[in-house]
């Protein structure tokens, strides 16, 4: 089976603050709710913080979790209301068919490869020094950092995914108010020589957007080299084009750094329209 639990966190204690700042403490805390030996099972994670006094974490598990320790040193322990609930996802999963449409939301993390960095940092400039002719070397991940390449990213992935997003409702900019998107052919000025290549989207009116863009950088256990990565959060409205590879993303997670709270896609239903009233 397969369980989506979401549990408070109290952002004043002590240990919730070592949580959120470190996705690294933040994998530990999520592993130890899981009842089987370590690595046992790959789990997806996402914290939301929208509201800063209430974050919450999602946690996606194959079997289903105790989250005893997280509210006991990092939640509310003695306060009313569900600390951390957990729902069998399979009613969800039940509801997955081609032309269904969901509101959803995704923290991930847009990277590219590239064989020689425009700006290497010292390690990489290590690796590239200490390359040879006699084998093909693995390319460098680097991360998207602009909205227009993680944007692009993202919407040049979604039919391999198993879903697309539909067009805006938006009403066109009126004449001379608009501007073409960042594209394949036209770099954006404020993207780094590295980014110019990245995969952009030419038409910008879809049901997306991005409402929160994070630098990650900590240490595993608070020592050895430094973990850095970017992640953006898309949030807006999809539609299912194939419902075996959506579920395979939905279980499996989108992109890099699902350790680190990226890759869990949610669903939520859409909103219900208000009818208008005419006189």
């Amino acid at each position: 089976m397969t369980y989506l639990s979401c549990i408070r966190i109290n952002p004043l204690r002590a240990q919730s603050r070592l949580l959120l700042a470190n996705p690294g403490a933040m994998h530990g805390a999520v592993v130890g709710g899981i009842p089987g030996a370590a690595g046992s099972e790959r789990v997806l994670w996402r914290l939301d913080a929208d509201n800063p006094h209430r974050p919450r974490l999602f946690v996606l598990t194959s079997s289903k979790p105790d989250w005893t320790h997280v509210i006991e040193q990092a939640g509310w322990p003695d306060a009313d209301g569900e600390h951390a609930a957990v729902r069998d996802y399979a009613p969800l999963l039940r509801q997955i068919a081609a032309g269904r449409e969901f509101a959803f939301r995704l923290t991930a993390s847009p990277v590219q490869n590239t064989q020689v960095p425009q700006t290497p940092t010292p390690a990489q400039a290590a690796r590239l020094a200490a390359r040879t002719d006699s084998k093909r070397e693995r390319g460098f991940r680097l991360g998207h950092r602009t909205v227009a390449a993680q944007l692009g990213w993202f919407l040049d992935r979604t039919e391999r995914w198993g879903f697309d997003i539909p067009a805006s409702r938006t009403d066109p900019p009126a004449p001379g108010l608009d501007s073409p998107a960042p594209g394949r052919n036209q770099p954006n000025p404020e993207t780094t020589p590295d980014e110019q290549a990245a995969p952009g989207h030419t038409n910008p009116l879809h049901e997306v957007r991005i409402t929160d863009r994070q630098r990650h950088s900590f240490t595993k256990s608070g020592k050895g080299p430094r973990v850095t990565f970017h992640s953006a959060t898309f949030e807006g409205r999809l539609r299912i084009t194939d419902p075996t590879a959506f579920t395979t993303r939905l279980l499996e997670g989108i992109g890099p750094s699902k350790a680190y709270g990226c890759g869990l896609l949610t669903l939520a239903p859409l909103p219900t329209q208000i009818p208008t009233h005419k006189d």
